[in-house]
């Protein structure tokens, strides 16, 4: 158990410096998570700026919030109702990223559905992304809000919040995050130039015939 995590916070310290890098989470904003095993969870801790962050500062939680080094001096992101609630109703999913991609979000500024027929990516990679009603951070509430959703939905934005990805893999989860960020900036630059054509009714049901058949 003890490689295994050493493992997984390495690829989630990785994954974090990537979002920041890439503009996907700012300063303390976002988390990730990756599941340990069946009744543990590695985090990112409460924070903790994330260009910085180190594997030794990742925080391990039980599948009721409460630490598993009670003498860390690191507490879990305060969103960790989200992440418990992805991992208790999708024993499929090993990894979740939450994190707050610019052009994405605003979509959710202006109640703007979410446009995945502008493109082929859209239409294979992410099918349809729900915006969750909007609840406040940190809250039970915002898991609760999700739960009608994770049965059918890998990808989904938070109203006026953020975005959450989940993957059976880290990598799987990050891959979902940066195509849904650029989607989004795509359908912005195309609606300031002129009116936008989606890809034809054949199209894309071809592309989520063959997105489902992998």
């Amino acid at each position: 158990m003890k490689v295994l995590a050493a493992k997984l916070r390495k690829e989630m310290v990785r994954a974090v410096h990537q979002l920041a890098q890439s503009g996907l989470s700012r300063s303390s904003d976002g988390n990730v998570s990756v599941r340990l095993s069946e009744s543990r969870i590695l985090i990112t801790p409460s924070g903790a700026y994330k260009a910085w962050l180190e594997p030794h500062q990742i925080v391990e939680i039980d599948m009721e919030g409460n630490l598993c080094s009670p003498y860390s001096s690191r507490k879990p992101s305060s969103e960790y109702f989200m992440h418990l609630t992805v991992y208790r109703h999708r024993p499929d999913v090993r990894a979740v990223i939450h994190a707050h991609p610019p052009h994405a979000v605003a979509l959710t500024l202006i109640g703007q559905p979410f446009p995945t027929e502008i493109v082929p990516e859209g239409v294979a990679a992410l099918g349809e992304v729900p915006t969750i009603p909007y609840a406040r951070p940190g809250t039970a509430q915002m898991g609760e809000r999700l739960e009608p959703y994770l049965r059918d939905y890998d990808v989904l934005l938070l109203d006026h919040h953020g975005s959450l990805t989940l993957g059976k893999t880290l990598e799987e989860a990050l891959v979902k995050l940066e195509r849904l960020e650029a989607v989004a900036q795509l359908w912005m630059l195309a609606k300031g130039a002129g009116e936008i054509i989606p890809l034809p009714e054949a199209e894309r049901q071809h592309l989520m015939r063959s997105s489902l058949s992998r």
